[in-house]
């Protein structure tokens, strides 16, 4: 019996079993193992962690229609830190306009002004404490480092282009190009686990268990009681005396409410399940930022990382790391890029860049040796929505994940025009000299229609689905505003599927930013 059982130990569940635990009985659960391999806390290990099937839930999404019918490759994080455990490590928090937005919805105290002081908190800024930046807090940022000089080549030629220099994406003003702060420490990745988990880890009122599916949420009624998990093939049942807290992501978050009976009646009918409690949102609203790569050849290789792609030169570079703590592995491959506008029309910036001095595919899952430079452009709030459903009652089958990439001819518009953005800065009189032709499938892609093909046919997401349990007070809300289950007892979710809308930028700040916020809504509740 535990005062708060927490499912999920990525960037929300971690946070959440730090600030609980200090004063309440908690059990954490994580279907995936402890974060020990060398490659998560190696900077440059995320090529590795993307193909990976150990530390990564490498979800499909059912064929997309507007992709001609591709099924794109989801890959999550199934281990201690969740995706900020495998992802970019790249701080971004979006812009202030969209947690205004998520206010303008509804959901009181989520403006832009009251969510900040959460950011600060989580946060140790090695730049020092501002008016937008926190020190001593969990989580490490520092600026980024690189021994590569293409970097400094990409920010120099979006200068050129016509971008303003932006060396802080996360103060005043996010538009402009310029290089990333990172979630790392010194030499290591610094993610939700190494912040918030491992310093309180051997904690007597923390219990953490590892490799636990958790089944379905027990119910008395309305109000959750516990949980059933699944731990080296027995059932277990763990007993909540004050809340359950779902945090298991935007994919498996509706997947466990609707394991548990609540949802669409319709939904959970089909699937042989008896619902419990009628919540139509559940699963729906799913949103992600959808991205498109453009390639360049580059004339010479010490521009490029491709030339540690072969097998031989990544164990040389892995050895060294793990031995001397230093080249290239210490390095993140994303630590530039920036934030524009599709049309001077717009407010705010609706694209982003991430540079990448190296040319991949397949999600770095195919290792190209030649030398060569990519920018990736994502459209930062799309207008189409998809949803997560169950495939069966079966807790073991994957979910269903219908993206539903540009059913908003909108969406498609917006990367055509950011295709020409990333030639734009590839072509500058600066960068053009150091490069060779453009990659073969972009290439021959000239006209609006031409481009448009070349999207459909290689676009892949970037990894931050949202949206799936959103937050709100409309009928297809399945949190209130202070992330509590809608209709429900002792029922919270608190991670990135009660986020309304789409962040304008990498969601694992914000993220971590909901689970700060939603501690003191959680303790301030179980107090009163």
């Amino acid at each position: 019996m535990y005062d708060y059982i927490i499912v999920g130990a990525g960037s929300a569940g971690c946070v959440l079993a730090n600030r609980l635990s200090e004063n309440n009985q908690v059990l954490l659960l994580e279907a995936g193992g402890a974060d020990t391999s060398p490659f998560i806390h190696m900077p440059a290990g995320v090529v590795r962690l993307l193909a990976s099937r150990t530390e990564n839930w490498a979800f499909d999404t059912a064929a997309e229609p507007a992709l001609n019918n591709r099924r794109l490759y989801w890959p999550r994080g199934k281990v201690l830190g969740g995706s900020s455990s495998i992802n970019g490590m790249i701080y971004i928090r979006g812009h202030a306009a969209d947690y205004d937005r998520w206010r303008q919805l509804g959901n009181e105290g989520w403006s832009y002004e009251e969510v900040l002081p959460y950011f600060k908190r989580a946060m140790h800024n090695e730049r020092g404490a501002d008016a937008f930046h926190g020190t001593g807090g969990p989580l490490n940022v520092k600026d980024y480092e690189s021994s590569l000089p293409a970097h400094e080549h990409f920010i120099q030629s979006g200068v050129e282009a016509g971008y303003t220099l932006n060396s802080d994406f996360n103060g005043a003003e996010q538009e402009g190009i310029g290089p990333f702060q990172m979630t790392q420490k010194g030499r290591k990745r610094c993610s939700a686990a190494d912040a918030y988990l491992t310093p309180i880890i051997d904690r007597e009122n923390l219990n953490v268990v590892t490799r636990a599916l958790t089944l379905r949420i027990d119910l008395d009624g309305k109000k959750a009681v516990g949980v059933t998990y699944e731990k080296d093939g027995e059932q277990i049942q763990a007993v909540a005396r004050k809340e359950v807290l779902v945090c298991a992501g935007a994919v498996q978050s509706p997947q466990l409410l609707q394991l548990s009976g609540i949802g669409n009646p319709e939904h959970l009918q089909s699937v042989d399940i008896e619902c419990l409690h009628h919540l139509d949102g559940v699963g729906q609203n799913l949103q992600d930022h959808l991205d498109i790569i453009v390639q360049r050849y580059c004339i010479d290789p010490k521009l490029s990382m491709s030339r540690f792609s072969s097998l031989p030169q990544m164990i040389l570079v892995m050895l060294r790391y793990m031995i001397l703590r230093d080249g290239p592995a210490v390095e993140s491959p994303v630590a530039a890029g920036g934030f524009i506008k599709s049309s001077n029309e717009l407010e705010i910036p609706d694209l982003q860049l991430h540079f990448l001095p190296a040319m991949v595919a397949n999600h770095g899952r195919k290792r190209m040796p030649d030398p060569g430079l990519s920018i990736h452009v994502c459209q930062l709030r799309p207008e189409s929505r998809g949803e997560i459903l169950l495939a069966s009652d079966n807790p073991l089958d994957e979910p269903v994940i219908k993206a539903n990439y540009l059913s908003d001819p909108a969406d498609l518009a917006a990367l055509v025009a950011g295709v020409k953005v990333a030639r734009k800065i590839f072509e500058t009189a600066h960068f053009r000299p150091l490069l060779g032709e453009e990659y073969e499938a972009s290439r021959e892609a000239q006209t609006d229609e031409e481009i448009a093909a070349f999207i459909r046919q290689h676009a892949e997401t970037i990894y931050h689905p949202v949206g799936t349990c959103k937050m709100g007070h409309d009928d297809m809300a399945v949190v209130d505003a202070r992330l509590r289950v809608r209709g429900t007892e002792s029922l919270r979710v608190v991670d990135a599927s009660v986020m309304p809308t789409l962040i304008g930028g990498n969601t694992n700040a914000p993220t971590i930013m909901i689970a700060e916020k939603a501690s003191d809504m959680i303790l301030a509740d179980g107090s009163a």
